[in-house]
């Protein structure tokens, strides 16, 4: 069964889950060749008792388009959790959650599913895009930054911490990525993919590598949850 890559990138109002609320969801599915199969975006109300980071709400003062479009048409996380549990079950092939940071991102989406609807369609397990550019540059984990990236790596597309563009973005990184790494992976001795004369990314990148605890993100399947109706559309 072939894999499907489910991209996610997440909005919170603090750094763990409980305490504080996750704001925003998005997931951007694709296959292994890059074809966008479908989204899922939806942004929840706050957790009955639970209140925002002081640091991590500071934070989203500097941002107010983000935060507005994070707080528009919010829904109870027990309606929206068993919703993107069904809508992960409707693509044929073995599941893998992929985000960049895959361990803040995971670990808020895994807390959410098991706690509004009871389990996980990714098992206990996600990939991480950093330490897949720590194998393919030949690396440090913490030089293995978007910045020390090659640029062929990245489309242009938006970064905007609106969870969905986010989750878009991030995964046609990862899939240039595993296009090239599996053409590395064929040739004897070559997992380094900085060409020569081809240096690192080096103009500013949003979202960069330090990780914030405000954090965080043409097709059938793609949904869009709000307050009003749950709509299935195709997107361009």
């Amino acid at each position: 069964m072939p894999e499907i890559f489910f991209s996610t990138d997440i909005e919170t109002d603090g750094p763990i889950p409980g305490p504080n609320s996750m704001l925003s969801m998005a997931t951007a599915v694709y296959d292994a060749d890059k074809n966008l199969l479908g989204t899922f975006s939806a942004n929840l109300d706050l957790l009955d008792g639970a209140q925002g980071d002081p640091q991590t709400m500071a934070w989203w003062q500097s941002q107010p388009d983000a935060w507005e479009a994070c707080r528009k048409d919010t829904r109870p996380p027990s309606d929206v959790m068993p919703e993107y549990l069904a809508w992960t079950r409707s693509f044929k092939g073995s599941r893998v959650f992929v985000a960049y940071p895959a361990g803040f991102d995971f670990t808020w989406v895994y807390w959410y599913l098991i706690r509004f609807a009871g389990e996980s369609p990714f098992s206990h397990s996600a990939l991480d895009i950093k330490t897949l550019a720590m194998a393919m540059l030949g690396k440090g984990y913490r030089e293995s930054t978007k910045r020390n990236m090659p640029r062929r790596w990245f489309d242009q597309l938006p970064h905007t911490h609106v969870a969905l563009d986010d989750a878009i973005e991030q995964g046609a990184m990862f899939c240039n990525m595993l296009a090239e790494y599996g053409q590395s992976a064929s040739k004897p001795g070559g997992s380094n993919c900085l060409r020569q004369g081809e240096g690192p990314r080096s103009e500013p990148v949003p979202h960069g590598d330090t990780i914030q605890i405000c954090s965080t993100k043409s097709s059938p399947n793609v949904m869009r949850s709000n307050g009003c109706a749950n709509s299935t559309t195709r997107s361009s």
